[in-house]
């Protein structure tokens, strides 16, 4: 094993300890001046933390990972009380949470609450459309009942997983028409893809396509590629259904072939030049931590040369990662990586860590190594 590999094992679990007491049992999302914000568990990004104690447990079998883990999964039951509380994002929050806990000790409360974030994602499923709509009324009277986002792609593994737990097709059938409209509507022909679009929640109609997070509708937003990679090579996992994961292909080589010899992704390989009073060229460490992941399951799958491209190509973006945007020099710093960019046109947390970022850089070096630690797949067997 290479040598940066094992360092930044030992680097991950150096920093997780000791934001075990930095952090401790709150939900950070991204960092200002070297300490991460702390959001409400109700934020989309609640479960990454917990996610990274979950991995750490698992390659030192240190009981604090898990208890605190245990604590912050119990500090976001009561959202599944309250469909208004929740939306798209009940994927990522459960998954690296409950499915987590169950994958991981086989307790049954944490199945049991695994399959209630399922039948509470299945809820938002509109059939005159194929798509789960991904935020609730926020703000007032705003109709968001039409809006898709490329990240959905991410919690459709909760869904296949409930599907093959319970031996429920309705799961599977709802999380395949959702991949297939995002083949269809969002993945274009040169590989990158929309970030939102906005259907008609009556008819299933496409109304208009935005740029979203990115830096306009016609360009290509880096982490949306990312989220687009590894979504559908879940649902090729899954499924097996051929066009999922020649979906995932398309847009890896389009990541690749836009990334080329540059250490880390601008946010939006498509932005303009600097001009005097306005800096585009922001870089986003966790669209190649996320992008990395997607690659290395895209590797799994591939026939012959191109499972070692794709395995190649995921284990290089982490490479990268680790010496380019790894921490290891600032002790005081609390996120694994920095130069991520959260929300360029919101101007929002710009060449900082974000707590996803970080999320999918430990699993991509855990993954790596060997440790089985790939929640959004469950423990589904490849025959």
């Amino acid at each position: 094993m290479e040598k940066w590999l094992l360092e930044a094992k030992t680097f991950i679990e150096e920093k997780t300890q000791a934001n075990l007491t930095r952090i401790g049992d709150k939900f950070p999302h991204a960092t200002k001046g070297g300490r991460y914000d702390l959001c409400d568990p109700q934020w989309w990004t609640a479960g990454f933390w917990p996610g990274i104690l979950w991995n750490v447990y698992l390659s030192t079998a240190n009981s604090r990972y898990r208890e605190l883990a245990g604590k912050l999964e119990h500090q976001m039951d009561h959202l599944l009380h309250d469909p208004e509380k929740v939306d798209h994002d009940i994927g990522f929050m459960w998954t690296l949470t409950s499915l987590a806990r169950y994958e991981i000790t086989g307790e049954q409360d944490a199945r049991t609450t695994a399959l209630l974030a399922a039948n509470m994602l299945l809820a938002r499923y509109n059939s005159a459309g194929h798509y789960f709509k991904a935020w609730n009324n926020w703000h007032g009277t705003d109709d968001n009942s039409g809006i898709v986002i490329i990240d959905s792609m991410m919690n459709m593994g909760l869904l296949f997983w409930a599907s093959e737990e319970t031996r429920d097709p309705r799961f599977k059938l709802a999380a395949q028409g959702h991949s297939d409209m995002i083949l269809r509507e969002f993945v274009r022909p040169d590989g990158s893809v929309h970030q939102m679009v906005d259907f008609d929640s009556a008819t299933g109609e496409v109304k208009e396509k935005r740029g979203g997070q990115g830096f306009a509708e016609d360009s290509s937003w880096s982490r949306g590629c990312g989220w687009a990679i590894y979504g559908l090579a879940i649902a090729y996992h899954y499924t097996k259904e051929e066009r999922y994961l020649e979906g995932a292909m398309k847009v890896a080589n389009h990541f690749a072939l836009h990334l080329g010899t540059d250490a880390l992704p601008l946010w939006d390989f498509r932005v303009p030049e600097n001009t005097a009073d306005i800096k585009y060229d922001y870089h986003d460490s966790s669209a190649s931590a996320v992008a990395a992941c997607g690659a290395l399951l895209i590797g799994k799958y591939a026939q012959h040369n191109e499972a070692h491209f794709y395995t190649e190509f995921g284990t290089e973006l982490l490479r990268r990662l680790y010496t380019v945007a790894a921490s290891t020099n600032n002790p005081d710093f609390e996120g694994l990586l920095t130069d991520g960019t959260s929300h360029w046109p919101e101007q929002k947390y710009l060449h900082e860590a974000l707590i996803y970022g970080d999320y999918f850089f430990v699993e991509g070096i855990y993954t790596l190594h060997g440790i089985q630690n790939t929640f959004w797949l469950g423990k589904k067997t490849d025959n």
